[in-house]
């Protein structure tokens, strides 16, 4: 084609960016671009074998699939080659000249600087084809779409920095050949065996074949060479869908290859389950659970969801449909004898055997991760997932009693910040005569900790659960029990867990502060149902609380801040009134006197358990007023 063809286009910002960030953060840990580049290629083989079940025409007459690996030492090239789907012009602009990926500006956002936390980042957020620049400094594509004319082939060539070249180029074959010139620094990766040791390192499990020239051949120019005929070529991996094998046939270091393949981590994972099942469905599954969250785990509407398969034949990525929403983070495929391969995404929703498949994908999964509670890892994938774990006791009412095994707490009990305890263990350290499991909660964990609610508890020795988390409200509310404990808000009603010598010294109380009740409603009418001496309060001199059954504060904002309509209410002020502020207040007689400081000891309440006040300006002339008033 004439010079007139070529363009020379600018990088997305962001893949600029990402670009400079690999070659700068993974210098230690080069060999993984053979893994991605490699585990591209056999997707455009997954792909064109998909395509190819309703348009034979795509094969060409060729439907041996196979990627080619071949090396020039003496020009310092890599080269990886694949009969896949292939790309037009267009398509190589919009694959390799930008990143397609849903939350990229918050992902280059979150970056540090820090090179080895930038690196585990990029290995979550997932490199694919970038990765080519941390060895080379100039990548030339060349591509053609399976089923197009050799004259519609595509050149784009770059040297990783501020833009690249696309021009038209013949190309007699389908599919895409990548060449990799090698900085100097990395040359050894146009040595034969080198490559060869990396390709069975971490991609022995690729289902084609990894086909690299017959090592006599490579290395003694023999008369066929001389004749200009083809090299032999072998296949350097197994080539053997891994999920196929038996699993005692499976090593742990394969089964993480394999992981990093699907999911283009960069860590091992850290547990997995392989099954296959035989009887009314046939299919098999390998689920994996990460040990990092990918970088828009809190996006509901990314892309997710398992490889699927049917009859070994790829049938689409990030099937949706296999596993609900709480477990958007597990990784794996799922190979089925009974779906039809013409299966469609709007198939799936309605296929009733899908259905029978998602619930025990998911009853799997949950049984995976209960094993792996056991083990002292589970504290990490609880750090990590934990508040997504508990979206399930909404979504899945089916397995709650298996999610609420898994959830985990901090508590009053244990003197450590770390959510590592079950409802098992706070059950087995409940008095013989608590009814109900209590928690406090708040927006940190901090405030929880120090809540005023927890002062009754403390006082008799009554465990509570602190939760800290944006989500764990919620989740109380849909879970409601556990093992026939009612979950108990210790900011709502009344306490029902006292003594009858508490209760009598309540009543008493009650009878002595009813003249100083009365003044303090008739001062914060607009703003709380009513006011009552506290059962809770020991050191604190208000606290508020809500009904059974009314919304919570925390609840409330989160309902707010989604723009949802939330049903007024008004909380109640509970007062101590055996604390100094309350005996000065009911001695007060100045009217105007007694009102700021009943106003200011409700807002002090809102304060405590998080809240934000009103009109905070007013609050600050209040108690600037009272202060200079005591001072005088």
């Amino acid at each position: 084609m004439s010079e007139t063809a070529r363009e020379t286009l600018g990088f997305q910002t962001e893949a600029k960016q990402l670009l400079q960030l690999m070659i700068h953060s993974l210098y230690s840990n080069k060999e993984i671009f053979l893994r991605e580049l490699i585990s591209n290629a056999s997707d455009a083989i997954d792909k064109l074998r998909f395509e190819s079940l309703d348009q034979e025409s795509l094969l060409e007459g060729q439907g041996e699939y196979a990627i080619h690996v071949s090396v020039d030492k003496d020009a310092k090239t890599l080269t990886i080659s694949d009969n896949g789907i292939g790309m037009t012009r267009d398509e190589a602009i919009e694959h390799l000249g930008t990143i397609a990926k849903s939350g990229t500006a918050n992902f280059m956002a979150s970056l540090t600087g820090n090179q080895k936390k930038d690196a585990q980042l990029i290995g979550q957020f997932g490199v694919g084809f970038y990765s080519a620049f941390i060895v080379a400094d100039r990548v030339e594509v060349h591509s053609r779409r399976a089923g197009s004319a050799a004259a519609e082939g595509a050149l784009w060539i770059s040297q990783g920095e501020a833009d690249f070249t696309i021009e038209s180029k013949e190309k007699d074959s389908r599919g895409t050949s990548i060449t990799l010139y090698l900085k100097d620094d990395c040359a050894d990766f146009a040595d034969d065996w080198r490559v060869r040791s990396v390709i069975k390192k971490y991609s022995d499990h690729i289902s084609v074949p990894v086909m690299m020239a017959a090592v006599e051949d490579a290395e003694t120019e023999t008369e066929t060479e001389s004749e200009s005929e083809s090299p032999a070529w072998e296949a350097i991996n197994e080539a053997t869908a891994l999920w196929t094998r038996p699993k005692a046939e499976i090593t742990a270091e394969e089964y993480q290859s394999f992981y990093k393949h699907i999911s283009h981590d960069f860590d091992d994972a850290l547990t997995w389950s392989h099954n296959k099942v035989e009887g009314k469905l046939e299919y098999t599954s390998l689920l994996y659970a990460p040990k990092n969250a990918p970088f828009d785990l809190w996006n509901r509407d990314m892309a997710r969801g398992l490889k699927l398969y049917v009859k070994r034949t790829f049938i689409m990525d990030e099937a949706e449909q296999f596993l609900p929403l709480y477990l958007r983070f597990i990784k794996g495929v799922v190979d089925s004898n009974d779906l039809p391969l013409n299966v469609s995404r709007e198939i799936l929703q309605k296929d009733g055997a899908v259905e029978s498949m998602r619930s025990a994908l998911t009853k799997r999964v949950l049984d995976m991760l209960t094993k792996l509670a056991k083990g002292d890892e589970y504290q990490q994938f609880w750090s990590t997932f934990g508040p997504v774990i508990k979206e399930g006791l909404g979504e899945d009412f089916a397995n709650k009693d298996k999610i609420a095994k898994l959830l985990r707490f901090s508590t009053t009990h244990i003197d450590s910040d770390t959510q590592d305890q079950s409802f098992e263990e706070y059950l087995g350290r409940m008095k013989p005569e608590q009814d109900k499991i209590y928690y406090v909660f708040a927006e940190n964990h901090n405030t929880a900790k120090r809540s005023p609610h927890l002062e009754f508890f403390r006082k008799e020795g009554i465990e509570v659960l602190i939760l800290s988390d944006r989500i764990d409200d919620w989740a109380m509310m849909q879970l409601g029990e556990y093992q026939g404990k009612k979950l108990q808000d210790v900011a709502k009603g009344d306490l029902s867990q006292q003594s009858d010598e508490a209760k009598k010294a309540q009543e008493a109380l009650e009878q002595s502060s009813e003249s100083l009740v009365e003044r303090m409603k008739a001062v914060l009418s607009e703003q709380v149902e009513s006011v009552r001496p506290s059962a809770r309060l020991t050191e604190s001199p208000t606290c508020l609380v809500v009904g059974d059954f009314d919304m919570g504060a925390q609840m409330r904002r989160i309902m707010e801040a989604a723009g949802q309509t939330v049903p007024k209410t008004k909380p109640v002020l509970e007062i101590n009134p055996e604390h100094p502020l309350l005996k000065m207040l009911d001695t007060e007689v100045d009217e105007d006197k007694f009102n700021d400081l009943a106003t200011i000891l409700f807002e002090q309440a809102q304060l405590a358990e998080g809240g934000q006040l009103e009109d905070p300006a007013a609050y600050v002339q209040r108690l600037n007023a009272l202060l200079l008033k005591l001072s005088a």
